[in-house]
């Protein structure tokens, strides 16, 4: 490289310092956050346990609260089940698909929100993850508004995340943080048959 190109990498690289400087003294506030993680992607509650990784890396306490998945063998829930400080919930009863049964499907959801909301009013919860909560408001079977003054009314401090595909509008609106996961190849499509420790 010559000593031109050097001196224009270093002069570009010290103005991005100064506005990530700038823009790091500007973000002052601390405040729980509600982040949302939606789309049709692969990734969503991967994500979500990443985060809850992280807390436990920063010795705080987490809640996870599993709405639509009913099978209780996930290389997720094994290992952070027993991890000090983790409550895990599995509150649904399988996919819709496979219950095949509305009422029943509507009286889990209700019954795994009442357990989200004793989380939710817990200040001990540092981070609460509502993994797949987005399909109960898209089947109908929460209601987004009762779930979203709840959320609200949640200690200051406590981090939410969402996942789930198809995030209402008034969800995304009330989020701090939102992604979209998109989908542009799944093996899954090709006759791959979902494997431990990848998908589940």
């Amino acid at each position: 490289m010559s000593d031109d190109a050097a001196e224009r990498h270093r002069a570009r690289m010290a103005r991005r310092k100064a506005r990530v400087d700038a823009d790091i003294a500007a973000a002052q506030q601390d405040k729980g956050l509600l982040l949302v993680l939606t789309g049709p992607g692969k990734g969503k509650s991967s994500s979500a346990f990443g985060m809850l990784a992280r807390a436990l890396g920063h010795g705080q306490k987490a809640a996870v609260v599993q709405f639509i998945k009913g099978r209780s063998d996930t290389g997720e829930e094994a290992f952070f089940r027993d991890q000090a400080g983790v409550d895990w919930q599995v509150c649904g009863e399988g996919f819709t698909w496979e219950t095949q049964s509305r009422e029943r499907d509507v009286a889990a959801a209700r019954a795994g929100w009442a357990v989200a909301a004793r989380s939710l009013a817990d200040p001990a919860v540092n981070l609460l993850v509502l993994d797949e909560l987005t399909y109960l408001f898209s089947y109908g079977y929460l209601d987004l508004a009762t779930a979203l003054a709840d959320i609200a009314a949640r200690p200051p401090m406590q981090h939410v995340v969402i996942t789930g595909r198809a995030a209402p509008q008034a969800l995304i609106e009330a989020a701090d943080t939102v992604s979209d996961i998109g989908d542009l190849k799944h093996a899954f499509r090709a006759g791959v048959r979902a494997q431990p420790g990848i998908d589940w």
